[in-house]
């Protein structure tokens, strides 16, 4: 059996028990494969003569829309490829890609798996500091890059090749110019499956950002398990509200809905605009959607039930989504939000898939092809502690390790399990809760508490749109819960609002896990959205044990009336 016949055997099987959770996970393995270019073997197989819709792009604020089919992207790739290579990109060759969502992020994605070279994604809110950071420690030798970013790259010394999209200019050689070249590629030669193929930067919420490294299989064929999660099916329009640059873009942009043989569907606006969105979904009949945390928050703040979608499968990914979401979604649509557990580093590892219960606060089960398992500081065994996964059950969307920095991939490999630095809890029926990072869990006198949790319990407060919680240093518990809260639109921050927050907490958590602080603030957040609890923790830290109030931060002492007798604290 071919690589390629292997790999469609693996996903089809995944069709086959797309509801099937038990066959699916029981049933899965991982294709073996020796030399694999999925951008070769799958993706131009597949796309010979086949005029079904790969990628749909609409301008929101023209409405202009252009549709590509995947005959059509497969050409354009391969155009793509020839061009790159009469310019010099070889196999190996890093190429730094710095697009919006225009098409040909997915001609250069595409062409550059053609010739082996190794894409690193870049988003394109990056400052010039940033960009130079990543072109040195990733060693990029091209560049390809939006014309309206070009001046980030000017302070970049010599020796990068620049090419640019859009309006040409001096001294960048015109993207534009790939049109002319042959559509018939040939490749230089075999391209083995464990090859480097993607250089991403982590997000960086807890730690300067790592290069993580990915294959032309633990992406290609590692996203056969988001897939899965997903719920894709051939022939479906998949939404996913992600920023280029950022591993999730090609998670659910490009690897799981071609995998599926699905539509990739793009709505490109200056700004998210909650009403915008939901028109969309309808105008384009959209059947699956994947979008992050912070979207679905603002959402749920529009009347969703005078919205007739025609939505089957919804996801959340990026961060855990607050149950109150999930139920106010379901109520609206009839359609439950299924979360997901992945990182950078990997592809979906934990999930509520297709046609299973899904448990109130659970991210779900392993994902076919990932085994799970639960460590306490000592690497053993626990039903409450860090999420690692056997290396001696390696999964195929796992990393090859962080390039350039073999400290931290012993670190992250050590004793046998690679470590995700992620908490969870694990249930008799065998579903996970996520508990937090390993660095945001804290003390708080003996009790041992989640931000998320609390940060769940906060956001069904009618007020509060978004919520951090991170320890803030007490002289008699060690540390106290603190809340950093963004106010919804048509809410003022202030006492009254601070006093039932905490009135609130008390209703909805057991004494040892109320909010004793609370501090109304924007939230610090990495370029990718997600928030930085370790710079709200650092603030507190900072503070000590006895710190002079900040303006809009309200302690639960200031309110009397709210206060228990001492035996209940």
């Amino acid at each position: 059996m071919t690589a390629a016949n292997s790999f469609l055997a693996a996903r089809d099987l995944l069709f086959r028990h797309r509801t099937d959770y038990d066959s699916a996970y029981r049933e899965f393995a991982w294709p073996t494969l020796g030399e694999f270019n999925w951008a070769l073997d799958y993706f131009d197989a597949f796309a010979r003569n086949n005029n079904q819709p790969a990628l749909v792009i609409v301008e929101g604020a023209t409405g202009e829309e252009t549709r590509y089919t995947y005959a059509q992207i497969s050409e354009r790739a391969s155009r793509m490829a020839n061009f790159l290579r009469g310019i010099g990109v070889g196999r190996g060759d890093r190429v730094l890609l710095m697009l919006p969502n225009r098409v040909e992020l997915w001609d250069v994605m595409l062409a550059a798996m053609k010739l082996g070279a190794i894409v690193l994604p870049a988003t394109t809110q990056l400052s010039p500091d940033d960009v130079r950071d990543r072109v040195q420690i990733g060693g990029a030798r091209y560049a390809v890059v939006d014309s309206g970013e070009l001046a980030k790259f000017d302070a970049i010394d010599a020796g990068l090749t620049r090419i640019s999209v859009g309006a040409p200019r001096e001294g960048w050689i015109d993207l534009a110019r790939a049109a002319d070249a042959s559509p018939a590629f040939e490749p230089d030669g075999p391209t083995r499956a464990t090859d480097p193929m993607l250089l991403y930067f982590t997000s960086g919420t807890t730690s300067k950002p790592k290069l993580v490294e990915h294959t032309h299989q633990s992406y290609p064929v590692g996203h056969l398990s988001t897939m899965y999660w997903i719920g894709l099916q051939p022939g479906d329009v998949h939404w996913n509200i992600s920023s280029p640059g950022w591993a999730k873009h090609a998670w659910s942009c490009f690897f799981a809905p071609w995998n599926a043989g699905a539509c990739v569907f793009i709505f490109n606006t200056p700004r998210f605009v909650p009403k915008e969105t939901l028109n969309a979904l309808v105008r384009y009949n959209v059947t699956t959607l994947c979008a992050p945390p912070t979207v679905w928050r603002m959402l749920v703040q529009e009347p969703l039930a005078s919205y007739p979608v025609k939505l089957r499968e919804i996801v959340g990914a990026g961060e855990p989504l607050n149950p109150e979401v999930i139920e106010r979604v379901r109520h609206a649509w009839g359609v439950t939000i299924r979360d997901g557990f992945g990182q950078t580093e990997t592809t979906c590892q934990i999930g509520n898939s297709p046609g299973q219960p899904v448990v109130a606060g659970s991210m779900g089960r392993p994902l076919p092809g990932y085994r799970i398992e639960l460590v306490d500081a000592d690497d053993q065994p626990t039903t409450e502690g860090e999420i690692v996964l056997p290396l001696d059950q390696r999964p195929l969307g796992l990393m090859t390790g962080y390039a350039n920095n073999e400290k931290a991939t012993v670190e992250a490999m050590r004793n046998g399990f690679y470590h995700t630095s992620d908490v969870a809890m694990r249930r008799d029926d065998g579903y996970y809760v996520y508990v937090g990072r390993s660095d945001d869990v804290f003390k708080s006198s003996d009790y041992r508490l989640s931000p998320f949790e609390l940060e769940s319990a906060l956001i069904e407060h009618e007020a509060i749109a978004e919520a951090a919680v991170v320890p803030s240093a007490d002289a008699l518990r060690l540390s106290v819960p603190k809340a950093f809260v963004t106010v919804r639109q048509g809410y003022e921050a202030g006492p009254e609002l601070a006093r039932a927050v905490f009135a609130f907490s008390r209703e909805k958590l057991a004494p040892y896990k109320r909010i004793r602080r609370l501090q109304f603030s924007e939230l610090p957040k990495t370029i990718s959205g997600k928030i930085r609890r370790v710079e709200l923790r650092r603030r507190e830290l900072e503070r000590g044990a006895e710190p002079a109030r900040l303006p809009d931060e309200y302690w639960e002492e200031d309110f009397p009336d709210l206060r228990e007798p001492a035996s209940k604290r």
